[in-house]
């Protein structure tokens, strides 16, 4: 039941100057995807600023985007929130918006003990048919979910993998010894794509991919195919830009470097802002350096 294997963009949402949303270049940065490869398109996510959103612009840009995709490849919506009573009428009405796969984030702030997750996510996965990813991430939520209860939740029909962004190498081997060997496992962190897919990883789901779809793309086909050292000198290649992505909280520098690249991706909503002077020269150097043009 995966919903893919290789590199899902985790797309950021163009804005126009006053910060509504800019349907026309999200149609342009979903043919731009298709045509280099990437593999899925995580619409409504972190990098997406999901959270500056209310339930109905949320849904109206998952329905967009579905609908544009048309299947070509895979949408996966973000449908998550520290409230189930939400998380749950988000998820719903992604899978009638016609998204493919859920990726659900664990409930944040609240700080939930297992029992409640368990029963979250169980409730969540009961009220729609299509598969869902759960969706690590300990940096922004304050909660890293236990390996017993992803295990528990592996058992799931729907609940088909997990988006890894902990950077903990050693939770993912974990992982992958006590879950199915189908249900799998996506590296949340560009720079340990690699490592993710040597334990047994499907893919990514990726911020550089905004920018870099064909070198994401081929870093895991390369790996999966048995292009090894290829895809190892891929991954180290193109490091140093990711590292250079998160200098400040994503999606800041990510829309700051598709902009100077003449995407023309708009502005963040508050409370994001524009990258500083000296963060952003120093990613531009990251991205000359993998021959990104600055326009």
């Amino acid at each position: 039941m995966s919903i893919f294997t290789g590199s899902g963009v985790a797309i950021v949402t163009p804005f126009y100057e006053d910060c509504t949303i800019n349907y026309n270049k999200l149609n342009e940065l979903i043919d731009f995807h298709v045509e280099n490869e990437t593999d899925a398109i995580i619409i409504a996510g972190t990098t997406g600023e999901a959270s500056t959103m209310g339930i109905d612009e949320q849904i109206e840009l998952i329905k967009r985007c579905c609908d544009y995709t048309n299947k070509r490849i895979p949408v996966i919506a973000g449908t998550g929130s520290n409230c189930t009573a939400e998380a749950l009428e988000l998820s719903r009405r992604a899978e009638e918006a016609g998204a493919d796969g859920l990726l659900v984030v664990t409930p944040y702030y609240n700080k939930g003990n297992n029992e409640g997750f368990i029963r979250h996510f169980k409730k969540i996965a009961g009220s729609v048919r299509i598969p869902i990813i759960l969706y690590n991430v300990p940096s922004r939520t304050g909660v890293n979910l236990s390996v017993e209860v992803i295990e528990e939740l592996s058992k799931v029909e729907n609940i088909v993998g997990i988006k890894e962004a902990s950077g903990d190498i050693s939770y993912v081997a974990e992982i992958s010894r006590r879950c199915p060997e189908d249900f799998d496992i996506y590296s949340g962190n560009d720079d340990i794509i690699v490592p993710v897919l040597s334990l047994g990883g499907k893919g990514v789901i990726s911020v550089v991919a905004n920018i870099e779809p064909k070198k994401t793309h081929n870093i895991v086909v390369d790996y999966l195919e048995g292009r090894v050292e290829e895809s190892r000198k891929q991954q180290l290649a193109i490091n140093g830009l990711v590292n250079s992505l998160f200098i400040e909280s994503n999606p800041i520098p990510i829309k700051k470097a598709m902009n100077l690249a003449g995407y023309g991706v708009g502005p963040l909503r508050l409370p994001l802002y524009e990258m500083s002077q000296g963060a952003a020269a120093e990613m531009v150097k990251e991205m000359e350096a993998v021959g990104i043009e600055i326009k």
